[in-house]
C-alpha cells in the first residue's frame, strides 16, 4: 500500500432497488425484496472503492471475511445507502464496519475484512489451481 488507510475512512454507495437486486423466489405471494447476496456484493464493492486510492498500481483488495446480520426487508423501488468505514488496518488487511439503510431503517450491519494482494501474485495462485 502507498499509505495505510486511516481509521474512519469511509465509502458510500446509494442505489435504488431494482428487480435485478431482488430475490429470485419472489413468486406465489412472496414480495420482491433486496436479496442479501446482492447487498453483500454492493457493500464489498463500496469497501473496495474506499481503499482503492491507498493501493499501489499493482495491488487490489479481495474480500476474505464477512460477518453480518440482515435485519429487515427492503422493497423494490426503495433507496439504499451502503456504507463501509475502516475500523482497522495493517500492511496486508483492512477491516470495515459495514452498514446499509433503506428509506426507513437500518437493514444490515456487520464487519468485513479485505486482504491487499498484488495482481501478479493473485493471478499465479489462481493459475496454479486452474491448470
Amino acid at each position: 500500500m502507498k499509505m495505510t488507510p486511516k481509521i474512519g475512512t469511509t465509502g458510500e454507495t446509494k442505489f435504488v432497488v431494482e428487480s435485478r437486486h431482488c430475490i429470485e423466489f419472489a413468486t406465489d405471494g412472496m414480495p420482491a425484496v433486496l436479496s442479501t447476496p446482492n447487498l453483500v456484493g454492493i457493500l464489498e464493492r463500496t469497501a473496495r472503492q474506499a481503499i482503492a486510492p491507498f493501493l499501489e498500481t499493482d495491488e487490489r483488495s479481495v474480500g476474505v471475511e464477512l460477518e453480518l446480520r440482515h435485519f429487515a426487508p427492503t422493497p423494490l423501488g426503495a433507496t439504499v445507502t451502503a456504507t463501509a468505514r475502516v475500523i482497522g488496518a495493517s500492511r496486508r488487511f483492512v477491516d470495515f464496519q459495514i452498514e446499509a439503510r433503506d428509506d426507513r431503517e437500518l437493514i444490515l450491519r456487520g464487519v468485513h475484512r479485505r486482504a491487499v494482494v498484488t495482481v501478479g501474485g493473485f493471478a499465479r495462485r489462481v493459475q496454479s489451481k486452474a491448470g
